[in-house]
């Protein structure tokens, strides 16, 4: 499944390129959060150790909670009501973190970005580990860059160092007991997709400063590790080889950006076709 596409334009070096973002429903579907049972309290060390008290259960928080947490998954409008609702009554409830990080996503799914940032700037603020949160928000950052924004640079220096924490964090993520139905296989194809879309965020971050070599770098791993390429990482991949003078294999770059259908295949095309023009009459530059 598509999720709405946002259509921007990239002005650079004199050329623009229309952009049109895709991503699939699983890039950013790896979800830590879950509903926790109660019994599940932390362990004391020491055998002589008196046990720690049982935190105070509140019947009305477990039940506002419990109500958010089963809101299906697709049913964007009542994930935020009732996420927006569960923080004004608990502001500093345990699940707030978890709360603010579901509501990031169906932010993003509504395009909703500035309270999307806002929500997910709680999120990590409570949980600097929260990788869908990390991965989502610096992936966004980039492809709704304005260059008149005087935020502009911070908002990319922002996006950057998630992108890069969400890949420290990643692979050492292990599926939780809250998952157990789910099966290896999927939790790791679920790290892969989101490392993949940490890589293509970063890439266009690199893109954004002019750092070509950055972009190519990381846009040729996130097509290289997802099972439903975007596009756009391909578009932006063969500008940036060309920025490169490597024409030949930007010319491959918008190949298989035009092999796919969408927005972007009519443009793909002649950067393909123009590319190999390039190619054959510029000698190719020095490994």
């Amino acid at each position: 499944m598509k999720l709405p596409s946002i259509c921007k334009t990239l002005a650079l070096s004199g050329t623009v390129l229309a952009l049109v973002l895709f991503a699939s429903s699983s890039s950013f579907a790896l979800q830590m959060s879950s509903y926790p049972s109660q019994s599940q309290q932390p362990s004391t060390p020491g055998a002589a150790a008196a046990p720690a008290p049982a935190p105070k259960v509140d019947p009305a928080e477990e039940a506002d909670y419990k109500a958010f947490f089963e809101v299906k998954a697709d049913d964007n409008d009542q994930k935020i009501a009732l996420g927006t609702s569960f923080v004004q009554k608990y502001p500093d409830s345990k699940y707030a973190g978890a709360v603010y990080s579901q509501m990031t996503n169906a932010e993003y799914k509504k395009q909703n970005y500035d309270k999307m940032f806002a929500d997910g700037d709680k999120a990590i603020a409570l949980n600097p580990d929260d990788v869908s949160v990390l991965v989502i928000t610096g992936w966004v950052i980039p492809h709704t860059y304005n260059p008149d924004d005087p935020q502009a640079d911070a908002k990319l220096a922002k996006a950057e160092k998630y992108e890069k924490h969400a890949l420290e964090v990643l692979p050492t993520l292990t599926k939780p007991a809250a998952m157990a139905s789910t099966t290896d296989a999927d939790f790791d194809k679920a790290k892969t997709e989101s490392e993949s879309q940490a890589h293509s965020g970063l890439g266009l971050v690199y893109f954004r400063k002019q750092n070509y070599d950055g972009a190519v770098t990381e846009l040729t791993q996130a097509v290289a590790t997802t099972a439903n390429p975007d596009p756009t990482d391909y578009f932006v991949l063969g500008f940036s080889l060309s920025k490169l003078n490597k024409f030949s294999d930007a010319a491959d770059a918008f190949g298989k950006c035009a092999a796919i259908p969408g927005g972007l295949q009519g443009r793909c095309k002649q950067q393909a076709d123009d590319a190999k023009k390039q190619a054959a009459s510029k000698p190719a530059p020095p490994k």
